[in-house]
């Protein structure tokens, strides 16, 4: 099996997520990441995929979801030729004594500082899935009390968009 990452325009109707992830569930795929958002046009949302499947049961499933009537678009973005990016914020205890090295580990990261408190600090972390999950292993032994990752964005390189491509028709 291999990972898969699908970008679905879609028209920002209620129930549409569900009937999406429905699909995936009914052919026993698991979704390993999921986000959704607005777009730059409005009424249109994009949602990002991520399934670890073969490709003849992924292309099926692809048949299926743009069968869909409010699904405009799919694109498969391979890894060389879309950004892509996760988003974490963890809570690291952090007391006088480990502040400095937390803080350390955090302008390594190149991670940012977005809350302070007398005993632990709220970090946001942005990168690849290989960052996010260095990061989480060097601050680990300082102590994570709570941590909250979104699903990976991705979109193409280049000059070319989904959506330019959908509204010419």
């Amino acid at each position: 099996m291999s990972k898969h990452v699908l970008s679905l325009l879609v028209e920002d109707k209620p129930g549409l997520l569900t009937r999406v992830a429905g699909l995936f569930a009914r052919r026993g795929f698991n979704i390993e990441s999921l986000a959704v958002g607005v777009t730059e046009v409005p009424g249109l949302s994009r949602i990002t995929v991520v399934v670890d499947v073969e490709e003849l049961p992924l292309e099926q499933v692809t048949k299926q979801l743009n069968k869909l009537i409010n699904v405009i678009k799919i694109v498969e973005l391979d890894f060389a030729t879309s950004v892509q990016r996760e988003h974490m914020l963890v809570k690291v205890r952090a007391d006088n004594a480990t502040r400095s090295n937390v803080i350390e580990v955090v302008n390594l990261f190149r991670a940012s500082v977005v809350d302070y408190s007398i005993d632990a600090l709220v970090i946001e972390v942005t990168g690849d899935h290989g960052k996010i999950d260095a990061f989480l292993r060097a601050v680990e032994p300082f102590g994570v009390k709570e941590l909250a990752q979104s699903g990976l964005l991705a979109i193409g390189r280049g000059g070319k968009s989904i959506t330019e491509r959908v509204l010419r028709g």
